[in-house]
């Protein structure tokens, strides 16, 4: 196959590019969304959401308690099990 003057190595998949927007198949459910979070507001209100997600579910009784959390780093600084992107807050 070619396309616009190269041609295709050769064991690359070779998709066709749908015609109309619907037949592109959805990667969010339809009452999720992404969006860019830019002020300090919105950071802090994801960040609390994230954090309280465990608590919220009955896995944890605090933010603290679920290993896998960011918490411990925003809250004291303390590494945790996954290595964070600091957000300036």
């Amino acid at each position: 196959m070619r396309m616009k003057g190269r041609a295709t190595p050769k064991g690359q998949l070779s998709f066709r590019f749908p015609k109309f927007v619907a037949e592109v198949p959805q990667f969010w459910q339809p009452r999720f969304y992404d969006f860019n979070v830019y002020s300090y507001t919105k950071k802090k209100e994801k960040l609390e959401y994230m954090h309280a997600n465990p608590v919220v579910r009955g896995l944890v009784k605090h933010p603290k308690g679920w290993p896998w959390s960011s918490f411990p780093f925003y809250a004291k600084g303390e590494a945790g099990l996954a290595e964070i992107d600091p957000v300036d807050m």
